[in-house]
């Protein structure tokens, strides 16, 4: 929609040789523009291609709703612009607290997110590290004595025995 009328308005301009009628510093404001509206415009292509679900059945559930809340929001933003073209003010239209209501959600899913990501604790891990940090007498001696003992065992029973020295 933009991008036709950039183009149509830039067309006029050049035909009646009135780059003129805009100020020239927003000519490179203009071009940005229609390059950002040319990506969109690219992008929702590629969405509005593909079958939803196709696309949502190779999506895990978590991934499902950050595209539904991308494409909420996209469409609600670009409502928002459509409505300051039009000379209303989007804070006093209703799509304002729609697009708080999506910003909500999508702070929800970014905690979710952020929990998955987050470190998960190895209880048994975590264990024998205290276990092993702390230092215990007794259970050193034990353990001293007990691989003694295994030792001697598994030297009685070799063929080769060597001679004790005294």
């Amino acid at each position: 929609m933009f991008r036709h009328f950039l183009k149509a308005t830039a067309w006029t301009m050049a035909k009646d040789g009135r780059a003129e009628d805009y100020p020239y510093e927003i000519d490179e404001q203009l071009k940005d523009f229609e390059s950002s509206v040319s990506s969109v415009t690219t992008m929702l292509q590629k969405l509005m291609a593909m079958p939803r679900n196709d696309l949502t059945q190779k999506m895990d559930p978590l991934d499902q709703a950050k595209l539904d809340l991308m494409s909420v929001y996209t469409l609600n933003s670009l409502f928002w612009m459509y409505l300051v073209t039009q000379g209303v003010n989007p804070r006093e239209h209703g799509v304002r607290q729609e697009l708080e209501r999506i910003r909500t959600y999508m702070n929800k899913v970014k905690e979710i997110t952020d929990k998955k990501k987050a470190a998960h604790l190895d209880k048994g891990a975590a264990a024998r590290f205290v276990r092993n940090a702390l230092y215990d007498a007794e259970e050193a001696e034990f353990r001293r004595k007990g691989s003694k003992k295994a030792a001697d065992t598994t030297a009685d029973r070799s063929e080769f025995k060597r001679p004790k020295r005294s």
